[in-house]
């Protein structure tokens, strides 16, 4: 019978202890010749009692025969189970007989150590009641061993006072708990909702609004205004105030799940060494120092230095720290690399990182935030958030803007000085309140209150047009970021690649008479579906692959020398690897080569449910043979067999590196007829020429794969046997581009944007792959464009500068890496986007102007992010910028329009104020204006259609200010227009309206005098609702013809159509209707002081409003022509608003 390891659990409230035995194999685990035991514990329940539950009894088992008595006597009693050293169980390359003789012999194995006395089981409590304290020491802080990797493991050891046979003592691990802390990421202080909600109003123009609508509530309240007229003006502002300050709390919030969403990335359990027993605790409560053992399938709990190799190697992938590729080997020895970075330190297993082959033990070193997990915590923490390009040009305009209605409010109450003693004011205080609220009007006018609402309202319509492009975006404003992106930093694992390790070529010995005599097969598909086709050398698809002979062959051994699952995902609806990528990557192959005896084959297997396809060859194959004996792979030998049965026939197949296994092989395979002949020396400089072919040019990961017919009825193999194979073939696997990659490189280079690829893998690597994407088209020499950090790090200030300006290529980098070349790009004024998947990305992804993360990454890398691309295509990112920059363009277009909108308002109340004219607007017509009316068609330019020349352009500068002198011009003089337009349907209904009073134009200007002076008119005229009625209209209409205007900033209307923007005129349209509605409805009529226009009124109305049209189309015209523009920029300087100065 076959034995392997088996655990019997008991349970205390806070500990596993777990007992070692040797029991039969049961059915469900009998076919295992290789059990990790941390793996075993998962499938027993033992973990999950672990955390609280109850664990069933252990079922009794029948000792084996072959079991010693200290391994087949069983007693309830706790000291007749001896807890030893617990996990001893196959070893790599061993049969099952000799496992057998080897644990009857030594019941207490340990690698490398000499087994210590069995000690009587104890429940923990006792354990630690019995055990002598020691005097406790007093209280110091010990230095964590930052350089553990450069140590020998006898020095780190000795560091942390620890026995590798025996760990730590209780009183140790309460020492070292005080010490270092506990093994969890510190939970960062939240900020408090109210800070959160007040910082929302830390901002000038939201200040100077609050000011102007408590004034008004204050002034309304002293001329007696009760109700609801004494109340809508500042509801009104405070209700938009109320609603930007809930969309800035949200996104504030959001941004702190990226910390949260870490911890999930931390070990819930571990299985540890204390006081000479093995027991399984919670990650949490690691201390440095433990010695901790880990197997197949353990995510690292710690920061660990290894200690002890337990099987031929221990293999961990780290791609969510690194980016790497490919699994890494980890190994015993010190480090002596200078400047050591991640992918250096090959005997640190770091937290968080998995386990995909062999078992060892290690020493804790590092645990919480001193782990490479918690400074990835700590730099994201320390990364502030950096504004958006349109958010400080928005910051500085309304700063800007603050300061000239300051400005413009005081001038117009001190201008008014001489008025306040007017009789109509009833005395000189009520006259300085009357024009104190005149400059409020003022204010209230100046602002645009709606653009907060319409640049959000535009960048949300923008979010949903990205998303039907698989770009889902988190943060509103990185919506235009991309549109003036220069620079994008590109993750190469799993962004610019598929991350899923793919067979690409295959080489095998055609004929030893024919030349050439290898045949070089390609194969299709780049993930690890099992999708694809085999092509010849010519190009031509291959009907039935399974009909040669090498290729036969080849997936037989594939599918027997792995150890690799793959499986259907039907939850996520994609096919995912358990083990190494390589031995997935041949299980796919398998898939692809077909079975025999099929005229339809592979194509017959698409009839099958993506469940059973994804490894219904692969099962074939490890049906037709009973796996008997497996030689592990190793370091030393670089190849890994095994011995299978079939028909009473054994045949031992081997996998390995391609001069491992062809200095093994004495006879190769034939592809035309299936026969071996022997390897003579111009085959085998054949193959050495195309593995270098395969392992330097196209810088593949090569295996090769070969074959042996034993004598019948062998049970067992060894080395030795690993000797006159007979060669099958050699495959080259890759991580693969992306098929869409190499146009979006294109696309951006076209766009004036450049792309650096950032990588952990190796250089060479790293730049194989940049030359099939085309990132380094028409190079050939790479030196300058090509860095690993330890390079750039090493270069002197001018030279990096320089190395920043033309760098491709960013290899061998760990996160700070990352955030590095981030800010270093920020310096020199650069704006960055940053794509990531892994956990390694996130700092940087916090740090860029916009981060992008993939959609099938980590949490923590998507709450770190602005942007996520649900397809995880780097295509996509094309497509997102190409809309980020009509986003902007239109956001521009409508920023301008409301800022023309509200020059006319400001003319238009200053103008009156100074002329000594009566109020033409009052305050809530204003914020209908500027709320309804004009937020209306400024949210429907956010519709423009973009320019056709949009991504051949450069991106824009960062210091572009959002209205530059020429267009400020432009819209000042259309301001101009609308604010006399204005004025003068007020002056033209009390002086040439039919229904008006027909009053000289001195007497208009003199109002304030009227109750001092016989007149032919009451005094009450000047407090009609007709003449506001008129302006109000004039504003609305204005505006109406000015957004037309807007549909381009320098085209006619007569080139581009009102009907391109369907959206805009709908918005006119309505916006009108609601107008009306005012107009004539009469609660609306009294709420807003208007009255219902007759037909003349009408008329005017359209006569002062069209030629807003004429004027632009003339501004337009000059624009278009460069020596026009030249006489208005003498007068004006080149950016009249501020320009940003990034912070450095």
């Amino acid at each position: 019978m076959m034995i392997f390891p088996y655990y019997e659990t008991i349970f205390s409230k806070k500990k596993t202890v777990v007992n070692f035995f040797q029991a039969e194999a049961t059915p469900a685990h009998g076919d295992r010749l290789l059990v990790s035991p941390l793996h075993f514990l998962i499938e027993s329940g033992a973990i999950r009692s672990a955390r609280g539950r109850a664990a069933p009894a252990a079922p009794a088992r029948r000792p084996s025969a072959t079991a010693t008595d200290a391994t087949s006597t069983r007693s309830a009693k706790p000291q007749a189970g001896r807890l030893t050293s617990p996990f001893s169980g196959l070893r790599h390359g061993v049969t099952v007989a000799e496992h057998r003789s080897q644990t009857a012999q030594t019941p207490i194995a340990s690698s490398g150590t000499t087994s210590s006395p069995a000690r009587p089981f104890a429940f923990p409590s006792v354990a630690r009641a019995l055990t002598p304290r020691r005097p406790r020491r007093p209280r110091r802080r010990r230095a964590p061993m930052e350089d553990a990797y450069a140590k020998s493991v006898a020095e780190v050891l000795e560091a942390f006072g620890v026995d590798r046979t025996k760990g730590l003592t209780d009183t140790q691990v309460e020492q070292h708990a005080r010490l270092y802390g506990k093994n969890v990421l510190p939970q960062e202080e939240s900020t408090p909702f109210w800070k959160l909600v007040l910082k929302q109003f830390d901002d000038l123009l939201v200040k100077i609004l609050i000011a102007a609508a408590v004034i008004s509530f204050l002034l309304a309240r002293m001329n007696g205004e009760t109700g609801l007229s004494a109340f809508l003006e500042p509801s009104v502002i405070f209700m938009i105030l109320a609603a930007n300050a809930a969309v800035g709390v949200i996104t504030e919030t959001n941004a702190e799940k990226a910390l949260e969403e870490l911890r999930a990335y931390q070990a819930d359990i571990a299985t540890v060494l204390r006081n000479g027993c093995f027991s399984i605790l919670p990650a949490t409560e690691l201390v440095p120092g433990d010695i901790v053992e880990v197997g197949v399938g353990c995510k690292v709990p710690a920061d660990m230095r290894m200690v002890e190799m337990l099987s031929h190697q221990l293999r961990v992938d780290q791609a969510i720290l690194t980016g790497e590729s490919c699994s890494v080997a980890k190994e015993l020895e010190s480090t002596s690399a200078m400047n050591a970075v991640y992918q250096d330190k090959t005997n640190i297993l770091f937290s968080g990182t998995v386990v995909v082959a062999g078992r060892a033990r290690a020493v804790v070193i590092g645990v919480g935030s001193n782990t490479a997990m918690g400074s990835i915590r700590d730099a994201m923490l320390r990364t502030e958030d950096e504004a958006t390009p349109l958010k400080k040009k928005l910051d500085e305009f309304g700063t800007f803007l603050a300061k000239v209605i300051a400005g413009i409010c005081i001038l117009v109450w001190v201008v008014n000085i001489g008025h306040f003693r007017d009789p109509s004011h009833g005395g000189f205080v009520r006259g300085a309140i009357h024009y104190f609220k005149v400059a409020v009007a003022l204010a209230v006018a100046a602002i645009p209150e709606g653009l907060p609402a319409v640049v959000t309202t535009c960048l949300a319509l923008g979010t949903k047009r990205m998303a039907r492009l698989n770009a889902i975006v988190r943060s509103l404003p990185s919506v235009e970021t991309l549109g003036c992106t220069t620079v994008i930093c590109s993750d190469k694992t799993g962004t610019l690649t598929t991350n899923m390790m793919s067979v690409s070529k295959v080489c095998v010995v055609r004929s030893v008479h024919q030349r050439p005599m290898t045949d070089e097969y390609s194969i299709s598909g780049t993930t690890f579906a099992p999708e694809g086709f085999i092509y010849d050398a010519g190009g031509l698809q291959l009907e039935f692959p399974p009909q040669s002979p090498s290729l036969l062959h080849l997936a037989m051994c594939s599918a027997l020398c792995n150890e690799s699952t793959l499986q259907f995902n039907p939850d996520k609806k994609c096919y995912e690897k358990i083990g190494e990528s390589t031995e997935v990557a041949l299980r796919v192959l398998v898939e692809k080569v077909g079975l025999p005896g099929f005229d339809s084959m592979p194509s017959a297997l698409n009839m099958l449910t993506k469940h059973e396809r994804a490894s219904y060859c692969n099962r074939y194959w490890e049906n037709q043979f009973r796996k008997i004996s497996i030689l592990e792979f190793s370091p030393d030998r670089k190849m890994m067999s095994v011995l299978c049965s079939r028909k009473q026939q054994e045949i031992m197949f081997s996998k390995g590196a391609p001069e491992s296994i062809m200095a093994r092989c004495t006879h190769i395979l034939c592809n035309d007829d299936g026969s071996s002949v022997p390897l003579t020396m111009d085959i085998r400089n054949e193959l050495e020429a195309r593995f270098q072919s395969f392992a330097g040019k196209d810088t593949l990961r090569c295996l090769a794969l070969a074959l042996k017919r034993m004598p019948p009825g062998q049970q067992s193999i060894s080395y030795a046997d690993e000797a006159n194979l007979t060669f099958i073939g050699l495959v080259g696997m890759l991580d693969p581009p992306r098929e869409e990659v190499r146009d979006a490189i294109h696309s951006c280079m076209s766009a004036g944007i450049r792309v650096i690829v950032v990588t952990g893998d190796n250089k060479s690597t790293a730049e194989s792959l940049c030359r099939q994407i085309g990132a380094f088209e028409h190079l050939d020499d790479f030196a300058g464009y090509s860095y690993t950090a330890s390079e750039f790090e090493g270069l002197p200030p001018l030279e990096r500068t320089n190395a920043l300006q033309r760098m491709v290529l960013f290899s061998r980098v760990e996160p700070s890496h990352k955030k590095m070349l981030v800010e270093a790009l920020q310096t020199h004024n650069e704006v960055v986007a940053m794509t990531g998947d892994g956990v390694n990305d996130a700092p940087a992804l916090k740090k860029a102007d916009i981060g992008i993360a993939m959609g099938s990454g980590t949490a923590v890398a998507k709450s770190a992010s602005d942007m996520v691309l649900a397809d995880d295509n780097f295509a996509t990112i094309v497509a997102a910028v190409a809309e980020g920059r009509a986003i902007y363009n239109n956001t521009k277009q409508f920023i301008r329009y409301m800022i023309s909108s509200n020059i006319g308002e400001v003319v238009c109340i200053f103008v009156a104020a100074v002329l000594g004219m009566p109020d033409t607007l009052i305050p809530v017509q204003l914020l209908w204006v500027n709320l309804v009316t004009d937020g209306l068609p400024a949210t429907a330019i956010g519709f423009n259609k973009p320019d056709g020349n949009i991504m051949t352009v450069k991106p824009r500068k960062v210091n572009e200010a959002v209205v530059s002198g020429w267009l400020f011009f432009r819209y000042l003089v259309i301001g101009a227009y609308v604010g006399l337009a204005t004025i003068a349907g007020f002056v033209w209904w009390f002086v040439y309206s039919e229904n008006g009073p027909g009053l000289p134009y001195s007497e208009l200007v003199n109002f304030d005098s009227c109750s001092a002076r016989q007149t032919s008119y009451p005094c009450s005229i000047f407090e009609d609702r007709h003449p506001s009625t008129v302006s109000m209209t004039v504003l609305v209409v204005v505006e109406m013809f000015n957004a037309l205007n807007n549909l381009s900033e320098n085209q006619s209307l007569l080139v581009i159509h009102p009907w391109s923007n369907l959206w805009l005129v709908g918005s006119i349209i309505l916006t009108m209707l609601l107008h009306v509605a005012v107009l004539y409805i009469e609660p609306l009529a009294a709420l807003f002081s208007v009255s219902p226009l007759s037909w003349a009124e009408w008329k005017i109305v359209l006569y002062l409003s069209f030629p807003v049209i004429l004027i632009d189309e003339v501004l337009k015209l000059f624009s278009r022509s460069p020596r026009g523009r030249r006489f208005p920029l003498r007068l004006w300087r080149r950016d009249i608003l501020p320009k940003e100065s990034r912070d450095n």
